[in-house]
C-alpha cells in the first residue's frame, strides 16, 4: 500500500495548481514544501496572463483572483508595449497580482479539496520501482506514492536526483530586484528606460511601495555576492542617475538570464513541472504562467492514469505538448534580453521592431506568444481548431468555460446529433455530453473538449461527423471505453 497516490515537491504556484487539479479529480495528494512558512513578502512574479486567467475561469476560480489584482490592458516584448485589443478572449488584460497572493489563494483552494500540505518537509532522496516511488525527507521519514512530481524550482532536487539533464545557456548579465519604498517616485505607475549603462524599471505594486529592477550587461554576479539595499542603490545611481529616494526594503534579490530546460519531463514515475523543468529571464512575466499551465496540462492526465482509466503512455503526451511550449519561452526571452542591451546597433533594432509592432498582425503575433493564447498542441486531423483552446462561446445554458468547472472532458453537441449518445456510453463518468445552442449560431456541430480546455475532435456544420475518429480521440485522451 502507498501512503498517497501523488506526492508533489514544492508549494509554489505550479505545485499548488497541480494539487488543485488532482484534488478536483479525486486523487489523494500530499504536497511537501521545504520552507516552514508560506511566502508573504517574497514575490518573484507579479502577474497573470490571459491564458492563465482563462484556465482559472474554467475552474470557477477567477473571481477571487480578480478581486485581489489590478488589470493592465497591455503586455510588453522587451519593454515595447503590446496592446491586447483584438485578442480573442473575455479577458484582454494582464492581471497584476503578486505571486504570494496567488499561492495563498491556490493553497486555500487545495485545502478545500482535501489536499494535504506538509511544510518544513525537504525532499532529500527517492527510489522508484515499477509500482511506486519512495520519497526520503530530511527528517528521516519516508513517504510512498504512486507518482512524484518535482515542482521544486530551478535548482530542483527532484530533477537532480532523477538524473535529468538541464542543458541551456549561461547567464550573460545581472538583474537586481528590490521591493522598496520611494521618497521621490516617478510619476507613472510603470516606468522603464534604457540608458547608457543599462536598463531600469520602477513598478507601483501597492500603496507606498514599489518594485525597482535593474539590468546590467557588463557584469555576471557570482552566486555568493552579497545583495543589499546599497548594492541596488549604486546600480540605480549608475544606470538612472537617481535612486528615487529608496528605503525600507521588503525584499531584495538578484538573478541572471541563464536559460535552461530539462531534456525530458518524465523519468518513469517521476515528473517535472514549472521552474524545475525550465528557467529563463523573467521577460514578459511568462515563468509563473508557463508553470501553472504545465500543471493544468499534467493534472488531468496524471489523474486518469492514477485512477486506472488511461494507460501509462498518456503521461508521455505531457512532455510532447509542454516541452515545445517552454522551449519557445526560452527562445523569446533570450531575444528580449538581447533587445535590452544598450549599444547603438540594438537601439536601431528596437526602433525597427517598435515600428513593426504598429502593424496589427505583428502586435497580435507577439501578444499571442507572450500570453500563450496562440498555443496549439499537435493533434491528428486538419481542422484549425484541433489542439487550440476552445473559444468561450455564450450558450443558452451559460458559457463553455462553465462546463469545465469539474475538470471533466466535455462533448459539446451544438447541432442536436443523437448519434453521440451511443458513442459516449463507453466513457460514462469520464466525459460529459452537453447539448446546448450557441448565441448567434456557430459553424460547429459538435466538439470534444479536453479537461484542460483544448479541442480534441471537431464536427463542422454541414459535414457528416466522423464517429470513428471521435471514438479514437476519446480512447487517446480518456483511455479505452467499456462495453
Amino acid at each position: 500500500m502507498t501512503d498517497t497516490q501523488v506526492v508533489i515537491a514544492g508549494a509554489g504556484p505550479t505545485g499548488l495548481m497541480l494539487a488543485c487539479e488532482l484534488g478536483l479529480a479525486g486523487i489523494d495528494v500530499l504536497v511537501l514544501e521545504r520552507l516552514p512558512e508560506p511566502r508573504t513578502v517574497e514575490s518573484r512574479a507579479g502577474g497573470l496572463h490571459i491564458r492563465t486567467l482563462e484556465t482559472l475561469d474554467q475552474r470557477g476560480l477567477l473571481d477571487r483572483f480578480l478581486e485581489r489584482g489590478r488589470p493592465r490592458h497591455d503586455v510588453h516584448f522587451s519593454g515595447l508595449t503590446l496592446g491586447l485589443s483584438g485578442v480573442a478572449t473575455r479577458y484582454p488584460y494582464a492581471l497584476l497580482i503578486l505571486q504570494a497572493e496567488v499561492e495563498r489563494l491556490l493553497e486555500e483552494r487545495a485545502a478545500r479539496l482535501g489536499v494535504r500540505l506538509r511544510r518544513d518537509a525537504e525532499v532529500t532522496g527517492f527510489t522508484q520501482s515499477g509500482t511506486d516511488v519512495t520519497v526520503e525527507l530530511a527528517d528521516g521519514s519516508r513517504v510512498r506514492a504512486g507518482y512524484l512530481v518535482g515542482c521544486d524550482g530551478g535548482r530542483s532536487t527532484v530533477r537532480r536526483l532523477a538524473g535529468i539533464g538541464f542543458p541551456g545557456t549561461p547567464a550573460t548579465m545581472t538583474a537586481m530586484l528590490g521591493d522598496v519604498e520611494l521618497a521621490e517616485p516617478p510619476a507613472h505607475d510603470i516606468f522603464q528606460e534604457r540608458r547608457e549603462h543599462g536598463r531600469f524599471s520602477v513598478l507601483s505594486y501597492g500603496p507606498g511601495w514599489y518594485r525597482v529592477l535593474t539590468n546590467e550587461f557588463g557584469h555576471v554576479a557570482g552566486r555568493d555576492e552579497p545583495m543589499t539595499l546599497e548594492t541596488l542603490r549604486k546600480a540605480m545611481l549608475t544606470i538612472a542617475g537617481t535612486d528615487f529616494g529608496m528605503h525600507s526594503p521588503r525584499w531584495l534579490s538578484r538573478h541572471g538570464d541563464a536559460a535552461r530546460q530539462a531534456d525530458r519531463y518524465r523519468d518513469g514515475r517521476v515528473l517535472l513541472a514549472g521552474d524545475a523543468a525550465h528557467v529563463h529571464f523573467p521577460a514578459g512575466g511568462q515563468g509563473l504562467n508557463t508553470g501553472v499551465q504545465d500543471a493544468v496540462n499534467l493534472g488531468w492526465k496524471l489523474a486518469a492514469v492514477a485512477h486506472g482509466h488511461a494507460p501509462d503512455s498518456l503521461l508521455d503526451t505531457y512532455h510532447a505538448e509542454r516541452h515545445p511550449v517552454a522551449a519557445r519561452v526560452l527562445h523569446n526571452t533570450r531575444a528580449q534580453t538581447a533587445l535590452w542591451r544598450v549599444d547603438e546597433h540594438t537601439s536601431a533594432l528596437r526602433e525597427v521592431l517598435d515600428d513593426l509592432i504598429g502593424i496589427d498582425e505583428v502586435r497580435l503575433r507577439l501578444a499571442g506568444m507572450i500570453t500563450a493564447t496562440d498555443l496549439r498542441y499537435p493533434m491528428d486531423g486538419t481542422d484549425d481548431l484541433l489542439g487550440r483552446r476552445m473559444p468561450d462561446l455564450d450558450l443558452d445554458r451559460g458559457r463553455v468555460y462553465d462546463l469545465l468547472h469539474h475538470a471533466h472532458a466535455v462533448l459539446l453537441d451544438l447541432g442536436d446529433l443523437p448519434a453521440l449518445d451511443g458513442v459516449v456510453t463507453g466513457w460514462a463518468g469520464r466525459v460529459d455530453l452537453v447539448r446546448a445552442h450557441p448565441a448567434g449560431g456557430s459553424e460547429l456541430d459538435a466538439v470534444l473538449i479536453r479537461p484542460d480546455g483544448h479541442v480534441a475532435w471537431v464536427a463542422r456544420s454541414g459535414q457528416r461527423p466522423d464517429l470513428d475518429v471521435l471514438r479514437a480521440a476519446l480512447t487517446t485522451w480518456l483511455g479505452p471505453g467499456t462495453r
